[in-house]
């Protein structure tokens, strides 16, 4: 007996089964994740549906929000009911959705797995498995508070507006936020909590809310919101006020705002954003625990410095930090970029504990809300060496024969003026090369003529403000020659420097919004943060990186969606060997730091003519989850972990081909793969099959199957079963063939649309009416997709 499948299971067996133990249908939340972009016949189209999560809630009475406190798993029937479902997997499926208590089931019997104690149960039958009364009685004494407590109340309130808009992980963080809160109150702890979410995950989002509720539940006094830049502070502001009104406020230089609800304030507003400034705004506006409520944004920015006067000065204080930055960070280097991150961390980590939610560049991938990310590096080597150029100096005898001039004067510079040698974060900074610079800029400017053309939104990562001039003057005399040749229109500006020096921040709505202009931004720092610019297809590394925070942020400047544009991924090129700070850990304790002892005026720049760059391959990978761990993989590695989880979900074409055609059976299917279901899409975009339906794509890739392209497979279909379509009446034959001619342009997704019959090919052909004609529609649809993929 086959037995049903996972979806059966749970409507047919597990969903009666935990009905009739109380779990009525309130109390059950789909948290689904979100649908991937897939571009088909050249346009954007997002899948409906992602991962779905059935998560189980308690509610204290019917008009408070309810609170999660269980995932239930529906295995096949045919299987154990504790399949797949192994103690690491069980405790990492609970940190995702922060929920203590993990059940497992086959719709005959549960397997449970209890984070507050570790312990996996045998399995149970499905008559005893626990009421919403046993799960909050086991949820309160694992938290260590009843919900009837006052400081429990903010989590039974209910979201402004409903819960539509929220993702699973903001629930997740907020609640992870509020039931710390409540412990810590209870136990009379300070009441601080540290959150860690990858750029683009929404943390203003969460920050809101997080107020909101606790505001509606008559906790909040008065709040500080702390972001790192003006633009920040302004897009935080319209979040805000979107749901406090009038009651949020920007705080600006001479504008304390001291009567609003909600400030919004900048570091350097307060005079905190750095070791220098004197904090002078801070402390003549706003006298010691002035606010009841404080969120550090981007709390990884500094190793504690002047800014934790704001805590500090309001130590009566909610405090939340949320940093991008992953908890832990494995640095063999010990550079002092390195150092300096492992004290922001240890700092963080004794102020505010441990994270109490931590949703990483790898989930957000996986659950399609973050796009995907390529990784293409290459080596650097200088004249005839064999050696890379970060793995060796340029020494004085390299410089030896060498046109070394002053790069501010232009007057000729003796050698014995050189340093000893330069380490390759020096190049750019003390030793300026031209000739790296155009090489580097003409290398990449290939990549982008390969990969679609010079206009993609681009950002640049470079040494120096110097050097950031250098490449945009590079890249705009390519791009100017680039059109000659074309007999194009330059869409100027093109390429252009946005550093702190020339206020570049006024360049970002143009990098953001402009379709025709501002295509590459060439930075130093000024893009490493907080700026939102969904349509970036490119970061590229010309700058060595020594500190794994600015490397995430960096990295964070591409990893946001851009639907109108049918962004689902972005690449990295990496000329610096910056993408080995991927997934580095290092676990800090916290040590006091001794005084600075400051340093001599550097010496002035050297610039040196006459090197030979060569610039070769060094290989391409994927970001992903391996593991547990993000990490990048090379792209063949992707496709074998790729396939060895589709032949285990489908061990034969022929099973493959049964559930494809099936739409329930192949949305589970494509869930189970890796990347929430993304990773064929993935795979069709690095192998450049867009012209394929995504069942040749993994046909080939599982079975060995030869692809054919969305219009050969139609054509095959009406050649191979002509017979077939023959012996159907006239009208059927024709709109079964207008159909399999839609295939060709939209493959399965098309096939299956109810808009199909609406096509005016189809609606001539006979339309939904003739395949009426031979009974079910839906009947003859499956026999047609069958036979087409059979084809």
């Amino acid at each position: 007996m086959a037995g049903l499948n996972e979806a059966d299971t749970r409507a047919k067996l597990v969903d009666p089964a935990i009905h009739a133990r109380g779990w009525s249908e309130d109390l059950i939340r789909r948290e689904e994740t979100a649908g991937a972009i897939e571009v088909i016949d050249g346009k954007p189209r997002k899948r409906a549906k992602g991962r779905t999560d059935y998560v189980l809630r308690i509610k204290v009475n019917a008009e408070t929000q309810p609170v999660a406190v269980a995932l239930i798993e529906a295995k096949a029937e045919k299987l154990p009911p504790a399949h797949g479902l192994e103690q690491a997997k069980s405790y990492a499926v609970c940190k995702r959705l922060n929920v203590p208590f993990c059940f497992s089931s086959n719709g005959h019997q549960f397997v449970e797995f209890d984070k507050f104690t570790g312990n996996t149960s045998s399995p149970r039958r499905m008559a005893e498995f626990p009421t919403p009364k046993d799960l909050r009685r086991r949820y309160e004494q694992g938290m260590g508070f009843s919900l009837e407590d006052p400081a429990a109340k903010p989590l039974l309130t209910r979201y402004t507006g409903g819960e539509a808009t929220r993702r699973y992980y903001q629930d997740a963080a907020i609640r992870a936020v509020l039931e710390k809160i409540a412990r810590c109150e209870k136990e009379g702890e300070p009441r601080r909590a540290l959150l860690s979410l990858a750029t683009g995950a929404g943390k203003t989002f969460i920050a809101v809310n997080l107020l909101k509720r606790i505001a509606d539940a008559g906790q909040l006094g008065r709040a500080l919101f702390v972001c790192d830049r003006d633009e920040l502070r302004s897009q935080g502001a319209g979040a805000f006020q979107n749901l406090f009104g009038a009651d949020a406020a920007q705080v600006s230089a001479g504008k304390p705002q001291k009567n609003a609800r909600i400030l919004i304030a900048t570091y350097q507003t307060l005079d905190v954003d750095s070791e220098e400034a004197d904090a002078n705004f801070l402390t003549n506006n706003y006298p010691e625990n002035f606010f009841s409520h404080i969120i550090i944004d981007e709390c990884h920015r500094s190793a504690w410095g002047k800014w934790s006067q704001v805590l500090k000065r309001n130590a009566n204080a909610v405090q939340v930090g949320l940093t991008a930055t992953p908890r832990k960070l494995r640095m063999e280097e010990k550079t002092a970029e390195a150092k300096a991150d492992a004290r922001v961390t240890a700092d963080n980590i004794k102020h505010f504990g441990e994270p109490v939610y931590e949703y990483d560049l790898g989930q957000g991938i996986e659950d399609g809300y973050l796009a995907a990310c390529e990784i293409h590096r290459f080596d650097l080597f200088h004249d005839d060496k064999i050696i890379t150029e970060r793995e060796s100096e340029v020494t004085k005898k390299d410089l030896k024969g060498k046109h070394l001039t002053s790069p501010i004067t232009g007057t000729e510079v003796d050698a014995v003026e050189a340093d000893e040698s330069y380490k390759p974060t020096d190049l750019e900074a003390k030793l300026w090369m031209p000739e790296r610079v155009a090489a580097m800029s003409k290398h990449f400017f290939a990549r982008l003529l390969e990969t679609g053309g010079p206009e993609q939104k681009t950002i640049i990562f470079c040494a120096r403000d110097h050097h950031a001039d250098a490449v945009a003057t590079e890249l705009n005399n390519l791009y100017a020659g680039w059109c000659r040749e074309q007999g194009k229109n330059r869409l100027d500006p093109y390429a252009f420097k946005c550093t702190a020096s020339v206020g570049g921040s006024q360049y970002l709505a143009d990098l953001r919004g402009a379709s025709r202009s501002h295509f590459i931004a060439t930075t130093v720092e000024l893009l490493t943060t907080g700026v939102d610019v969904p349509v970036v297809k490119n970061i590229v590394f010309f700058k060595y990186v020594r500190s794994p925070i600015s490397f995430y942020q960096m990295i964070g400047r591409g990893m946001r969606l851009d639907a109108p544009t049918g962004k689902l991924m972005f690449s990295v090129y990496d000329y610096t060997d910056a993408t080995r700070l991927f997934n580095k850990d290092f676990i800090t304790d916290f040590k006091p730091r001794g005084k600075g002892s400051g340093g001599s005026e550097p010496p002035p720049p050297i610039q040196v003519e006459g090197f030979d760059i060569r610039i070769t391959d060094a290989g391409r990978s994927i970001l992903t989850m391996v593991d547990g761990k993000t990490q990048p993989i090379t792209v063949e590695e992707y496709k074998a972990i790729l396939a060895a989880k589709l032949v285990e979900e489908a061990p034969t074409l022929a099973d493959f081909r049964g559930r494809w055609i099936n739409p329930p059976e192949r949305r589970e299917l494509l869930g189970h793969l890796p990347d929430a279901g993304r990773s064929a899409m993935l795979v069709q975009k690095l192998e450049g099959m867009d012209n394929y339906d995504l069942y040749d794509v993994l046909g080939e890739i599982g079975y060995g199957l030869a692809p054919r392209t969305r219009p050969d497979r139609a054509e095959a279909f009406t050649y191979k079963h002509a017979a077939w379509l023959e012996s159907l009446p006239p009208k059927t034959s024709l709109t079964l063939k207008a159909m399999a001619a839609q295939f060709a342009s939209a493959g399965t997704d098309g096939l299956e649309n109810p808009a199909i019959f609406q096509t005016p090919d189809v609606v001539r052909a006979g339309g939904l009416a003739a395949l009426k004609t031979l009974g079910k529609p839906a009947d003859i649809l499956h026999e047609t997709k069958a036979r087409m993929f059979a084809a």
